[in-house]
């Protein structure tokens, strides 16, 4: 029983930080009302989480290599509660946009490293067990995350879905610090630092152009100028990757199909399947009048679905193709998002179930492949950056859904209220912080009745437009047959045929710096973030 308790310590780990991805959905209206939070703000609260997860994964792991992966995970659980008490604790809006990003930060430290974690620990049968445990607490992090989210909010406070992280970081740094054992590779690349400033600097610039487009046009010298930016960096990152010998990432890897596919999928997947919760939450709490925990209930079933068909795939399509089961689930996203384009004046929240149960299959089909398929699109030694660049995509993805379907969300209510309400843009506002129905007019509430469900439908037709160009792209892009990674990577022996460990490195059962702490494993060979 012991030899899992390193395995306990990083799920720990994993799952609080993915739970932070969607526990706040259901507390934003409160946070909008206890901070006087605009709704920009409230974007931003849930975007710059998943922008500096996107724009650090990478370059976190590269660190971990060469310092090692379990002082970063630990560093980035520190980090991570620290910036937890401070979101906790947050007198305005803008202290806890930025207490967001640096949580955002310890937890791209922490996710960088959990699978290289798990791969130095772990052999054989062992490693697969490991693995698929962790792929479950994935799974349950997204289906408890809205739930946990509304009780917490309904029952102590929004605070409380930020200083829960306290005693959890706790243990599992008490826990990580006792069991799991320390693995570097000094001689390791160096960390592509102008990369990732280039990357992070035209991925926020432009999630921040679109959502500074939704307060002042698209034509201010402000919004323009942050997409000038955003594009110059962009050339910049190009330009740098091309030219450095170890790049954050290869941009030859986007000459494989596989892997481009892969990538598409990941970030049109969190934009079209996750990102629209957040206006869902708006809908369900402002208009419809329900509690924090009641909405949370109400989109339950799309997280259970993926959860069980994830698990039910796992052990019955093992043997279908990538292409077959991402393309398929990705249409299903698309036909679920198709549904949910439906809400009126007369929905309610049992409309939402048919449209999310649909969604939620397809999420359970795609996720579980998504790594497998661009690992084994592209070279066994640039596993990692290919695993590692499809979790910067998805929380890119995430990100940009926010601010492009947030837009759209607010601009769409604004125009179903013109004519109807004086001031369409003031209540739109409202609306989007969560107080449209205790704080507007009576007046105006049957025209909002009407204009919110219309104009999440309308959101959620765009998203059915992105699933199902994705799911067309998955089927012409991806091979039809595609390897399995242990193919890909190593003979059934689980030795390469070249001599080497799975970790490429000479099989002589060693750790990379030549050490070994004693903490319990199978083996000393580590396994970095390139490996994988």
């Amino acid at each position: 029983m012991r030899k899992w308790l390193p395995l306990v310590a990083i799920c720990l780990g994993t799952f609080m930080l993915l739970v932070d991805i969607t526990i706040v959905t259901v507390a934003l209206p409160d946070i909008a009302t206890s901070l006087d939070a605009s709704f920009s703000d409230l974007q931003w609260v849930m975007d710059v989480y998943a922008l500096a997860l996107a724009a650090l994964l990478l370059g976190a792991g590269a660190i971990a290599d060469l310092r090692g992966q379990r002082r970063v995970y630990l560093g980035g659980l520190i980090l991570f509660a620290v910036a937890s008490l401070a979101c906790g604790l947050a007198p305005g809006a803008g202290t806890l946009v930025v207490a967001r990003g640096v949580q955002g930060i310890g937890g791209a430290a922490m996710f960088a490293t959990t699978m290289a974690l798990i791969a130095s620990t772990y052999r054989g049968r062992d490693l697969g067990v490991a693995f698929g445990i962790w792929g479950a607490v994935n799974g349950a992090a997204a289906a408890i995350g809205p739930v946990l989210g509304g009780l917490l909010t309904e029952h102590v406070s929004w605070r409380a879905i930020f200083l829960v992280n306290l005693p959890v970081s706790v243990a599992a740094a008490a826990l990580t610090l006792a069991v799991v054992g320390e693995f570097r590779r000094p001689d390791g690349p160096r960390v592509d630092l102008a990369g990732t400033v280039t990357f992070t600097v035209s991925a926020a610039a432009l999630v921040y152009g679109l959502i500074r487009a939704g307060e002042h046009g698209w034509g201010s010298a402000g919004t323009l100028g942050l997409f000038a930016l955003s594009a110059v960096a962009l050339v910049l990152f190009l330009v740098v990757e091309s030219r450095i010998p170890h790049p954050l990432l290869e941009l030859g890897l986007f000459r494989r199909g596989g892997f481009v596919a892969a990538l598409i999928a990941g970030l049109t997947l969190s934009a079209a399947a996750f990102s629209v919760l957040t206006f869902t939450s708006v809908w369900l709490q402002a208009v419809l009048g329900h509690g924090p925990v009641r909405a949370g209930l109400a989109m339950l079933p799309m997280a259970l679905a993926a959860f069980v068909v994830a698990g039910l795939g796992g052990r019955f399509l093992h043997a279908a193709s990538p292409r077959l089961t991402i393309g398929v689930g990705m249409l299903l996203v698309g036909a679920g998002s198709v549904a949910l384009s439906r809400l009126d004046a007369g929905s309610d929240s049992g409309s939402l179930q048919l449209g999310l149960l649909v969604t939620g299959i397809g999420v359970g089909l795609a996720i579980p492949a998504l790594s497998a398929a661009a690992m084994s699109a592209v070279p066994p030694q640039r596993g990692g950056m290919a695993a590692g660049a499809l979790n910067t995509f998805r929380q890119l993805g995430f990100a940009l859904g926010i601010a492009v379907f947030g837009l759209l969300f607010h601009n769409g209510i604004r125009d179903q209220l013109s004519g109807h309400v004086a001031n369409p843009d003031t209540v739109a506002a409202a609306i989007g912080q969560g107080q449209a129905a205790r704080d507007v007019p009576p007046a105006a509430l049957s025209a909002i009745r009407a204009a919110v469900p219309t104009s999440l439908g309308d959101v959620y037709l765009i998203a059915a437009i992105v699933a199902f160009t994705a799911g067309i792209a998955v089927f012409i892009l991806m091979p039809r047959a595609v390897a399995h990674l242990a193919e890909n990577a190593q003979p059934a022996d689980g030795h390469p045929a070249d001599g080497r460990s799975a970790a490429g490195r000479p099989d002589d059962g060693q750790s990379a710096d030549g050490q070994s702490d004693g903490a319990p494993r199978d083996t000393d060979r580590p396994v970095t973030h390139a490996d994988i």
